[in-house]
């Protein structure tokens, strides 16, 4: 299970120096390279070539998009205390369908709260 999932509230703790101390929201996870793309957070301007679409439209030019950073530069945004926090896990049973699961469930270490 995943500490930082799509659509959490961050802050980033290290990295740029314009970057650091801001908070945004996750667009994207990505698993493989262990980085995340966050709303606001390392801006870079990408370069794209003129070309034409099926209806002949022309694309191109230069677009502003959030480039990914490092999992690690980046932490959880407690829900009470507004300030980044460490992740935990406490496991809750849940019936379901006249069954009973075992859940894990996300905490943030600064409060107790769920996230």
């Amino acid at each position: 299970m995943a500490k930082i999932k799509k659509g959490d509230l961050v802050v980033v703790i290290s990295g740029n120096r314009d970057d650091r101390g801001k908070q945004g929201r996750v667009l994207e996870v990505l698993t493989d390279s262990n980085r995340v793309v966050v709303e606001g957070v390392r801006r870079v301007k990408k370069h794209t070539k003129v070309s034409q679409t099926q209806r002949g439209s022309r694309t191109g030019g230069i677009e502003t998009i959030e480039a990914p950073i490092h999992v690690s530069n980046v932490m959880l945004v407690d829900p009470e205390t507004k300030k980044g926090t460490r992740v935990g896990y406490r496991t809750e049973e849940v019936e379901r369908n006249g069954r009973a699961r075992t859940v894990r469930v996300r905490v943030a270490k600064r409060s107790g709260k769920d996230v």
